[in-house]
């Protein structure tokens, strides 16, 4: 589903303007992805948990020329979705 089916599907659920439901996702994007930035959880009732991992630096091959490598610690972002949402997509 595009953000455009999204946006449509939620207008016309709450009978919403197109420009309005696109904002407030948008918002909902800015403020996650701050949050998360800054090390924060944000949990998003029925969905899940967003969160951020750290990943260790580690050696890894070139895959063109077989040579070791070494890559570089990182923050990942992570979700982890709810059991409600699980069993929904599992019955």
């Amino acid at each position: 589903m595009t953000k455009n089916e999204l946006v449509t599907r939620i207008a016309n659920q709450l009978g919403l303007q197109l420009k309005q439901v696109e904002a407030v996702l948008d918002a909902q994007a800015d403020v996650v992805t701050g949050a998360i930035k800054a090390g924060d959880e944000v949990t998003l009732p029925g969905l899940g948990k967003f969160s951020v991992k750290d990943k260790a630096a580690k050696t890894g091959r070139n895959p063109k020329t077989g040579e070791p490598i070494q890559i570089a610690a990182k923050r990942a972002p992570a979700f982890a979705a709810v059991k409600a949402l699980k069993d929904a997509v599992n019955s």
